[in-house]
C-alpha cells in the first residue's frame, strides 16, 4: 500500500487536543503554590520563653553589679590595697587592705557581671567596700566609672531578637491564607480552573 503523504506545509502543524489540554493544566498547576505551613504554637511558644530567659538572664547580669556600684559609691569606704592573688582565669583578686579600719585583712574583690579587673600579683590598687559587708569590694575606679557590662548587653539582645521572632511568627499565623478560609466559614478552592 502507498503511503499517504502530508500536503501540509511544516509551519501549520497543529497540535492534538489533548496535548493542549495538558499543557494548559501544567501551566495553571506551574502558577499555583500550596501555602506555607504557619509556625505552630509550640514553636512560638518556645521563641517566647527563649525571650523570657533571656531578659532574666538580663536582669540577672544587670541589676546586682548595678546596684553594688551604686551601694559602694554612696556609703563606702576607699582603701588603699596590695593584690596577694589571682587565678589565671582570672576567677578570682585577693587583695590585702593596707589602710582604714580593717587594714591587714585579705578581701576576694567582687565580680562585676563576671568581670574581674586586670591586675598582677604584689601590685597597688585603690579598692572601695561596704563597712557593713566588707566582703563587697570592687575597684575604686570601677565604682566611679563602671565598665561597659557586655553580657548585660548581649542578652539584652538576644531579648529583642527572639521577641521580634516571636512577633513575626504570631503575625504569619494570624495571616495564614488557611486560617482566614477557616474563619470565613468554608474552605475556598484552591485551584481556579
Amino acid at each position: 500500500m502507498a503511503e499517504k503523504k502530508n500536503r501540509r506545509p511544516a509551519n501549520e502543524h497543529q497540535l492534538p487536543p489533548h496535548v493542549k489540554t495538558a499543557r494548559q493544566a501544567a501551566g495553571r498547576a506551574a502558577g499555583w503554590k500550596p501555602d506555607p505551613k504557619p509556625p505552630q504554637r509550640r514553636v512560638i511558644l518556645t521563641m517566647f520563653g527563649m525571650s523570657l530567659l533571656c531578659l532574666g538572664m538580663t536582669a540577672l547580669f544587670w541589676f546586682p553589679s548595678h546596684s553594688l556600684a551604686e551601694d559602694l559609691r554612696s556609703r563606702g569606704v576607699t582603701s588603699a590595697a596590695t593584690v596577694v592573688g589571682v587565678d589565671s582565669k582570672p576567677q578570682y583578686v585577693k587583695v590585702r587592705l593596707a589602710s582604714g579600719p580593717l587594714a591587714g585583712d585579705e578581701v576576694k574583690i567582687s565580680d562585676y557581671a563576671g568581670m574581674y579587673p586586670d591586675v598582677h600579683r604584689d601590685e597597688a590598687m585603690l579598692v572601695t567596700y561596704d563597712p557593713q559587708q566588707p566582703s563587697r569590694v570592687l575597684s575604686r575606679g570601677w565604682v566611679e566609672d563602671p565598665p561597659a557590662n557586655l553580657p548585660a548587653y548581649g542578652t539584652a539582645a538576644l531579648t529583642l531578637l527572639c521577641l521580634s521572632l516571636t512577633t513575626a511568627a504570631v503575625i504569619r499565623r494570624l495571616r495564614n491564607p488557611a486560617q482566614v478560609r477557616y474563619r470565613l466559614g468554608g474552605h475556598l478552592p484552591a485551584l481556579r480552573a
